[in-house]
């Protein structure tokens, strides 16, 4: 299992559907990519994903992303692509949960900000903690007032409306460990821009390095 929490910081660049995508984001320096399984305009085959996860073993972290799919599905996407971690938006079931630690999977329990689960739900026992918008994948950006008041335990990644131009003004004030992207470095959905690629990884990335450099 990968261990995220050792990782000084976590930037991803969520929604590949191309080759030529996820080796833009290798090249960018990002730490993850994430490969969509769900319902989504970004929404791959097994056999696609499967193709992009071994393309870039080895290169860079690769997450599988789910919402609202079966247990039996995440474990045959799981098993099929290889890929280091689970990103679950929706119920995480104790089955689920069980399943993924077997096969030594990082979980990453994504949070719609709007929801309940903001409050009440137990991270413990993931790897990390993703709060996303109320509609995951749209791009729209949302409040942050309700994230930085909860003081979550495990690593925080901050998603949802997130750009090059505004990527570190929302990790300054989330104290966020990582940053997730999708639409914000696209010039349509599933295609991305290699130089909004580039300029978020190198925004976030120099707003992480400027944030240890000052704790030291």
């Amino acid at each position: 299992m990968p261990e995220l929490s050792a990782m000084a910081h976590f930037v991803k660049i969520c929604g590949i559907t191309t080759l030529e995508d996820a080796q833009c984001v290798i090249e960018a320096g990002a730490d993850a990519l994430g490969l969509i399984l769900a319902a989504s305009p970004r929404q791959l085959s097994l056999d696609q994903a499967s193709d992009l996860a071994a393309a870039t073993k080895g290169s860079i972290v690769r997450v599988g992303v789910f919402r609202d799919n079966t247990t039996r599905f995440v474990c045959e996407a799981v098993d099929a692509t290889g890929v280091e971690v689970a990103q679950v938006h929706g119920v995480l079931s104790d089955e689920l949960f069980g399943e993924l630690r077997d096969r030594g999977v990082a979980i990453i329990k994504a949070i719609p900000v709007a929801s309940d689960e903001l409050v009440t739900f137990d991270e413990h026992r993931v790897d990390a903690v993703l709060i996303d918008g109320p509609r995951p994948g749209s791009g729209d950006p949302h409040t942050w007032n309700d994230v930085s008041q909860r003081h979550f335990q495990r690593p925080l990644i901050a998603a949802g409306g997130l750009t090059p131009g505004n990527v570190a003004e929302v990790l300054a004030m989330t104290g966020a460990w990582g940053a997730d992207v999708a639409s914000g470095v696209e010039t349509a959905p599933g295609r991305k821009d290699p130089r909004r690629v580039r300029d978020f990884v190198a925004s976030a990335s120099a707003f992480f390095e400027h944030r240890e450099e000052s704790r030291d």
